[in-house]
């Protein structure tokens, strides 16, 4: 498989992975998802794939829709930016949340990745934090 050939295969299974916070597909996201997946983000670093199928499956939080605002390869990393719909399920309360991740792979599955997410917005447009600024 030469270089190309490896990028265009790691950007399309970092596709699939992200398609499952819309279709819940907890197959899809272990055929794709290393079980040891290391995990780094919001000052935290954990290990396993229980880790995005609790997110996958948030009960109560439904992802509506995804844009892939960038999505490139270069050797064994992919990095996309994006954003992301949400719906809280028990108030119809939706917003839009952004995040840019970057994953390594290997073998065609994801093995580890980085990232960090708007969650402060995320829970202020979901009705879940109150709607004016912080004092410090």
């Amino acid at each position: 498989m030469t270089g190309g050939d490896e990028q265009a295969r790691n950007v399309e299974v970092v596709r699939r992975y992200l398609r499952t916070f819309v279709t819940k597909d907890l197959a899809e996201l272990a055929e794709v998802v290393d079980e040891d997946v290391e995990i780094y983000g919001s000052g935290t670093a954990v290990r396993g794939r229980r880790y995005p199928e609790a997110a996958v499956s948030s009960p109560g939080l439904t992802v509506l829709d995804q844009e892939i605002r960038e999505i490139f390869a270069a050797g064994d990393r992919v990095v996309v930016s994006m954003a992301q719909t949400y719906r809280r399920d028990a108030t119809g309360a939706t917003t839009v949340q952004s995040a840019c991740k970057m994953y390594r792979l290997a073998g065609g599955r994801i093995v580890q990745f980085w990232g960090e997410q708007d969650t402060y917005g995320l829970l202020r447009g979901l009705g879940l934090l109150p709607d004016e600024p912080i004092t410090f």
